[in-house]
């Protein structure tokens, strides 16, 4: 028998120049694939954060500052003060925040601060969004949105006018709200609450806003049912009710819009319309009287998270007239390129008066 013949050895893949030259060509091809969805999502990032865009000042007049008062009012004029959030500035990082009450009737309104119950944490309090509720016992119980160590929790107080003070109730904490942004109270303990992102890990918050995955939502939370009643936000933020309490409204910050939602007997939400803005809308003021919505504004939120001294947030108030109707009438109340006012996050008007709350400055008090 003859022996066998021997073949010759197959070259390994790796080792052949073609392949080493075709491994290369995918991974160059991979590489700039990936740049380019890098560069579009960039680019969408600083479209939505109207990155470029300036405003003219709208003066008002008989306005003046109110120092160390900063973010959120409710039609109880009270707000807090020393938010602390990832990613963006702050005047005071090391002092707890508080809780101020303002009186409009006063001829000449100061910011008093509450005092807090004994036994709450005031060392890690992180308000930020605050909305009020009142029994018909005429009890007023305050919800606050609140970030111990930039967790989240829902606190639920009790408001003792003849001493000026707040009793801490409870502490909300839930899986459904892992990144909570702003409330709006419906019962004694009971609210609709936003969620900005759908994560809670800064670093997924990041990533979800760099990609738009339209993940945040809005949440109803009862003692006995929690569940999502709105979803596919950009980043839902600001949010209330109608005087009627027939309506809910949510602010979606980067995509510049104020979604209206009808509110339904079993707590769930359906969305009637969706406002169209040129800005980033942040909280959402209702007046009582004519149900009218104001607005406080961020004209370029870049220089929110790119804090520059030289360059500051600047700030604008919209008020929103009949948004029911086929077209609403919009309204630029004031605007300023932050030589005055950096960072206006809420505005609120009572009899004739109005004041902007800030994310991290000053708040202007001003007589419409």
């Amino acid at each position: 028998m003859a022996p066998p013949t021997e073949l010759p050895a197959r070259p390994e893949r790796g080792s052949a120049p073609g392949f080493r030259a075709m491994g290369r060509l995918v991974a160059v091809g991979l590489l700039g694939i990936a740049l380019a969805l890098l560069g579009e999502r960039l680019l969408a990032l600083r479209n939505r954060l109207k990155a470029s865009r300036e405003v003219e000042s709208i003066d008002l007049p008989n306005c003046h500052l109110i120092k160390g008062i900063a973010f959120v009012f409710n039609i109880f004029h009270c707000f807090g003060k020393g938010l602390k959030f990832p990613g963006l500035h702050s005047f005071a990082p090391d002092k707890p925040g508080g809780i101020l009450m303002m009186d409009l009737k006063e001829e000449k309104p100061r910011a008093r601060e509450l005092r807090i119950s004994r036994g709450f944490d005031l060392a890690s309090f992180n308000p930020h969004g605050i909305s009020t509720f009142i029994d018909n016992d005429d009890t007023v119980y305050l919800f606050v949105v609140n970030h111990p160590e930039f967790k989240n929790t829902v606190e639920i107080f009790k408001f003792e006018e003849a001493e000026n003070s707040l009793l801490h109730l409870k502490t909300v904490k839930h899986e459904l709200l892992p990144s909570v942004n702003d409330i709006t109270a419906v019962g004694p303990a009971h609210f609709y609450a936003t969620n900005d992102h759908y994560f809670s890990d800064p670093f997924l918050k990041y990533l979800e806003t760099y990609l738009n995955l339209h993940w945040a939502n809005v949440v109803y939370y009862s003692p006995n049912e929690v569940k999502v009643v709105a979803e596919g936000f950009d980043s839902a933020n600001g949010i209330n009710i109608s005087p009627d309490n027939k309506y809910i409204y949510v602010a979606d910050i980067l995509a510049h819009e104020i979604h209206v939602l009808e509110k339904h007997p079993n707590m769930n939400l359906t969305q009637l319309k969706v406002l169209e803005l040129d800005t980033l809308v942040d909280n959402l003021s209702i007046d009582p009287s004519s149900g009218d919505i104001w607005v406080g504004c961020h004209p370029n939120g870049q220089k929110l998270f790119v804090y520059d001294p030289n360059n500051p947030p600047s700030s604008e108030v919209l008020r929103i007239q009949n948004i029911l109707s086929e077209k609403p009438t919009v309204t630029t109340v004031y605007a300023n390129n932050g030589s005055v006012l950096q960072g206006s996050s809420v505005a609120s008007v009572y009899d004739g008066k109005l004041l902007i709350g800030t994310l991290y400055h000053r708040a202007l008090y001003c007589e419409l």
